[in-house]
């Protein structure tokens, strides 16, 4: 490992002296090629760095210990070997997983379908929550969100609600939120105060471009009707939603929202092509699940992985057992602690599974 962090160090001195190069300079091209380049392996060369200071501390102070000292003297030194190998490993671990094969699709937009599963207008109500619980974070991390279609309830939530977040790393932050959330509360229609579970589906899909999956206009059908509102009822005369149907693989997706036919139908395909990506994904990840599955993100749609409970102010994250007792400021988009926890866990298992050695 300390080989490849070794070319990655002399990559990045490299695109250091390209990027001052006139000739580069002056091709915007290659000028954002390389500076997207130096940038994605910016992290490794700082931690590298440090790692190479740290190590070279280390021995200074351990041959420090071989010299004629004091008690002081070799008392504060066991205290910064101590110190720095305590850094040093911490290090160590950080390199492992910076060196960790990357997930090609972190970097996308993601697409997500949020429904209301088991607890009728409960669920649509939760399935509200969890839109905006997302779209806030989605606005603390600078990311941009638009909603491709939605189906309303008389109480205001979502019996399904499909929406695109666009930004840089969007995947790699919310690519552990497919699942089934659970919620715990009196709902809002319920007279005699008793606490009602109902729960709600959660999937996370990553953009798919059309030079990953093509779709011939001979494998899809296309339907128009007219869009719906709250209840069913119709919102205009004119047949604009478009619901286009993959017909080799059966898959369906449906948009309504847009201001035209022709909008709805190209968001439709991005949804299809999205779906169509995040089945040959599943597929291909079920080959191996039964030898290497992680605790999180083994993209079972019915596993339930967190539970939202009222009364107690309480989250918890099933699957790596943790627990936040601020319920409301989660809700409110305040996730980071959740997505990091969630994302060492992951990189834990990698780790575990032996997919980097030192």
């Amino acid at each position: 490992m300390l080989d490849r962090l070794q070319s990655i160090v002399d990559r990045y001195d490299k695109l250091s002296e390209l990027l001052c190069d006139p000739d580069v300079t002056s091709d915007t091209k290659k000028l954002r090629e390389y500076s997207k380049e130096q940038s994605d392996l910016q992290e490794a060369y700082d931690a590298y760095n440090e790692y190479k200071s740290v190590s070279e501390q280390l021995a200074d102070a351990k041959a420090m210990q071989n010299e004629k000292l004091d008690d002081e003297m070799r008392e504060m030194v066991k205290m910064e070997i101590e110190e720095l190998s305590e850094q040093s490993a911490k290090l160590e671990e950080q390199l492992r997983i910076l060196m960790m094969p990357k997930d090609p699709n972190d970097d996308k937009n993601v697409i997500v379908e949020i429904r209301g599963a088991a607890g009728g207008d409960e669920a649509a109500l939760f399935a509200g929550d969890l839109y905006r619980m997302y779209t806030r974070y989605a606005d603390a991390q600078g990311w941009r969100t638009e909603i491709l279609d939605a189906s309303v309830n008389d109480l205001g939530g979502f019996k399904e609600i499909i929406f695109m977040i666009t930004g840089k790393g969007a995947f790699s932050k919310l690519k552990f939120e497919s699942g089934a959330h659970r919620v715990q509360r009196i709902p809002v229609t319920e007279s005699g105060g008793r606490i009602h579970t109902s729960t709600s589906t959660v999937v996370v899909m990553p953009e798919a471009e059309e030079v990953e999956i093509v779709i011939n206009d001979a494998d899809i059908r296309v339907d128009t009707f007219c869009s719906s509102g709250a209840g069913g009822q119709s919102v205009n005369t004119t047949k604009s939603a478009v619901r286009v149907t993959h017909v080799p693989t059966g898959i369906v997706a449906t948009c309504q929202d847009g201001k035209s036919q022709n909008s709805n139908k190209e968001q439709a395909l991005r949804v299809l092509r999205a779906r169509i990506s995040d089945k040959i994904r599943e597929e291909e990840e079920a080959k191996y699940s039964g030898e290497r599955k992680s605790k999180v993100g083994t993209g079972d749609r019915s596993e339930r992985i967190r539970t939202y409970n009222f009364p107690q102010s309480r989250i918890t994250d099933h699957r790596i057992g943790l627990t936040l007792h601020r319920l409301d400021t989660v809700l409110n988009g305040d996730m980071g602690e959740i997505v990091s926890a969630l994302t060492i866990a992951a990189q834990s298992d990698a780790l575990d599974n032996g997919e980097q050695a030192m």
